[in-house]
């Protein structure tokens, strides 16, 4: 041997296994195979180690290992063989007919590619092959042995057939049971050579293997001898149906699926191929090998999703060119210099950002986003200063008309004195009133349009519209940002939000935005006392409303539902209005008004209206409150149910109160008594950054509770997290570098990558 046995036996694996792959893989290399070679060398390094079950892998298998192994050693693996269409039918598959084809659809499951990228949900590690003798109690293992006996007998209750097998093979015997599965006495009787896969346990005589699965041939092993993969399911499919068209699809497709990441790229990050990433996520060779798999289709839905928002924002730039703004500096002294209070540090930023976007020739594409009370209106004013000072026009299109009101004040407050005329048009302004707006609009004398979706109505025409903001957005539809940014000639878009937005999901939601962000409270704002009541304290806390309403104060008390269900079992609103009304609060039943989601529109106005104007006292709501109402005099928020509900939107309902010059109070009332929940919810007691929050929602309860169900469904990742920052950062810098290299994707090394964001764009539920 040489100098360097290490480097000798490296020498010596890479070329068994390079006549592994000559061969077929038939494990024909070495005399007695590759796992006697392993065992007769006695060194633990780590590609021995990762050979020693070389010997017991089906060849397909063996290939995935070989390929890993050869990889580990600096050496080229084989090329894969090219197969058949993967776009092909799942009825291409044998055994896959009409009835098996309509059950694959309910999953999702249409193409033998769909059926290839089904995710297992977990996996049960079956790889431990050992001698009866010694399968111990408590252990998942796989033996190999013969059926000596096997017979079904009726079970002591008479309902239930039992059907037992004897287990043998040279160090002893072991017991298997399953129940009502008749069939197996015909299907294993007299076998030899068959493998069980179970976790043993203690029996009344000795040990058995529960309802074990089984293996007719141990040379293909798909059931038991490895880590095997179990799926999602619907009716009328099993896990061995499943995985047994699983392997014939691996088999004879996974080498014809597109590859979309580049060798360089795949060498870059660490990552498999995408045939060997396919057969390691179903069949993986080992924990590292599968965990190297589900890295790859992270990593590469990702960059899918970071392209498709790249070219997204490129269109938007380059379809149509912007109309620069020239910005005077004289009329921005005068904003400024008109202000009843001084700009945070974070405002002013983002105005010289914001500013700085409406010069360019390309139509601005901003979020702005910042916590409750961050001051998000006064920047969107500066900017429609800005633009109206160079002889253009502004709207904001709001998702209440409350809000859309609340807008209309605070701009009339900051821009009327410069000149700058503000309209209204909602569906409650006149309809002869809005005739002679619109008139107006459309002939220049307007300069900026507050308004709800009235705004992007037919009838709403702009004479020189150039910068359309769009507050609340994740309440709009890209269809209805589409509509009113086509009431002009594509004009600047700033959109603004008060949900705080973690940062990995700017990245993936908002990556085709330009981001903003305000995370300083204006001086001034009283923090709001957040306190955590027990539920046997309730009638403190009724106590404590009564005495801010006879103060002259106001209060909200929100729950997380509208009706009582049996499904859930959490206060509603509804009901709980009529109790109050008829109990703690019945003198003052008069002035305690209900809201919620399914009222109409209208309704939901005028009673929101109502508590602004301080006509109800108390306002018993759903969390449809979370943004659009604005009532300084609100000191108390009490919120039923707190635990069903995430920080972040605990965080919005709390940021009700405090508006005001009076102490205010958030009341966190929770039901249940599992403490851990309890502790989450003690969170908001001493951490008052949103953003902080969201944060934390985001690792604790995923997207949907930062920007809900349909924002977070929409992304659609089956592998990929979104609280997977340094793979989110990963993928956006190579899409950036893409798209600077070849912008269009045209290149023949990326065609595989090509479609698959051409596919993301053109789904309908892309956001």
């Amino acid at each position: 041997m040489s100098a360097d046995p290490e480097a000798a036996l490296a020498r010596e694996a890479r070329r068994l296994l390079e006549a592994e792959a000559s061969a077929g893989f038939d494990d024909s290399s070495t005399p007695g195979g590759i796992s006697r070679w392993v065992a007769s060398e006695g060194r633990n390094t780590r590609a021995l180690t990762r050979l020693s079950q070389y010997s017991r892998l089906r060849p397909r298998t063996r290939e995935d290992l070989a390929r890993a192994v050869l990889a580990d050693l600096g050496t080229a693996a084989p090329a894969p063989s090219r197969g058949r269409d993967a776009d092909a039918s799942v009825t291409a598959l044998p055994g896959v007919g009409a009835a098996a084809e309509k059950r694959l659809a309910a999953l999702g499951i249409q193409t033998v590619s769909d059926l290839l990228h089904h995710r297992p949900r977990r996996y049960i590690d079956h790889s431990s092959v050992v001698a009866i003798a010694e399968a111990e109690p408590g252990r998942e293992v796989t033996v190999i042995g013969e059926v000596v006996e096997i017979r079904a007998r009726p079970a002591r209750s008479g309902r239930v057939r039992v059907v037992e097998a004897a287990i043998a093979d040279e160090t002893g015997q072991i017991l298997a049971v399953w129940f009502n599965q008749v069939y197996l006495v015909k299907t294993l009787r007299g076998r030899r050579n068959v493998a069980f896969a179970g976790r043993v346990e203690s029996a009344a005589y000795d040990r058995q293997l529960t309802s074990p699965e089984y293996e007719l041939d141990v040379h293909r092993m798909v059931h038991a001898g490895r880590l095997v993969p179990v799926y999602p399911l619907t009716r009328g499919l099993s896990q061995r149906q499943l995985r047994r068209w699983m392997s014939l699809a691996v088999d004879d497709y996974a080498a014809s699926v597109p590859e979309t990441l580049g060798a360089q790229q795949r060498r870059t990050h660490g990552l498999p191929d995408v045939a060997t990433a396919i057969r390691n996520l179903h069949f993986p060779v080992d924990s590292a090998a599968r965990d190297a798999a589900a890295r790859r289709f992270a990593f590469a839905e990702l960059l899918v999703y970071q392209l498709a928002i790249l070219r997204r924002r490129q269109t938007w730039r380059e379809s149509q060119p912007g109309r620069p703004v020239q910005i005077h500096r004289d009329a921005l002294a005068a904003f400024g210099g008109q202000l009843p209070f001084k700009l945070t540090d974070g405002q002013r930023v983002a105005v010289a950002e914001v500013l700085t976007d409406l010069r360019r020739e390309r139509p601005m594409s901003r979020l702005l986003q910042g916590d409750v009370g961050s001051g998000k209106t006064v920047v969107a004013a500066g900017a429609l200063h800005a633009i109206v000072g160079d002889g253009w026009q502004g709207a904001i299109m709001a998702p209440t008309e409350v809000l859309a009101e609340q807008h209309t004040a605070t701009l009339r407050e900051l821009l009327a004195p410069l000149g700058v005329r503000v309209e209204l048009v909602t569906g409650s302004v006149p309809a002869a009133d809005k005739r002679r707006i619109w008139r107006d609009v459309e002939r220049g004398g307007v300069n900026v349009v507050v308004g709800t979706q009235a705004i992007i109505q037919r009838s709403a025409r702009f004479d020189r519209l150039n910068l359309a903001v769009v507050d609340e957005q994740h309440r709009f539809g890209v269809q209805q940002r589409g509509e009113i940014r086509a009431k002009g000639y594509n004009p600047h878009l700033l959109a603004m939000s008060a949900t705080p937005i973690p940062r990995t999901l700017a990245l993936t939601v908002y990556g085709d935005l330009d981001i903003s962000v305000l995370r300083e409270l204006p001086q001034g704002r009283r923090p709001v006392e957040t306190s955590f009541v027990p539920n046997h304290r309730r009638g403190d806390a009724y106590t404590f409303i009564r005495r801010e309403v006879a103060a002259g104060r106001q209060a909200f008390i929100v729950f997380p539902i509208i009706d009582e269900s049996e499904s859930l079992n959490a206060r509603a609103a509804t009901e709980e209005h009529k109790r109050l009304t008829r109990g703690a609060f019945a003198d003052l039943a008069e002035e305690v008004g209900l809201l919620h989601g399914r009222l109409s529109g209208a309704a939901k106005d005028r009673v929101m209206r109502a508590f602004r104007d301080g006509q109800i006292k108390i306002l018993v709501s759903t969390s449809v409150i979370e943004v659009g109402i604005d009532v300084p005099n609100a000191t108390v928020m009490l919120i039923e149910g707190a635990e069903r509900f995430g920080l972040a939107q605990l965080h919005q309902l709390r940021g009700r109160v405090g508006r005001g010059d009076h102490p205010s109070h958030c009341l966190l009332m929770s039901e249940t008594t599992d403490p851990r929940e309890n502790a989450r919810l003690r969170t908001l007691q001493t951490v008052r950054d949103g953003f902080t929050l969201a944060e934390r929602d985001l690792e604790l309860r995923g997207p949907g509770d930062v920007l809900g169900t349909r924002q977070s469904g929409a992304l659609g990742f089956r592998f990929a997290s979104v609280t997977d920052l340094p793979t989110i950062q990963s993928a956006r810098i190579d899409a950036e570098q893409l798209m600077s290299a070849d912008p269009g994707l045209n290149r023949p090394e990326h065609a595989g990558l090509a479609a698959a964001v051409e596919r993301l764009l053109q789904r309908n539920e892309w956001n």
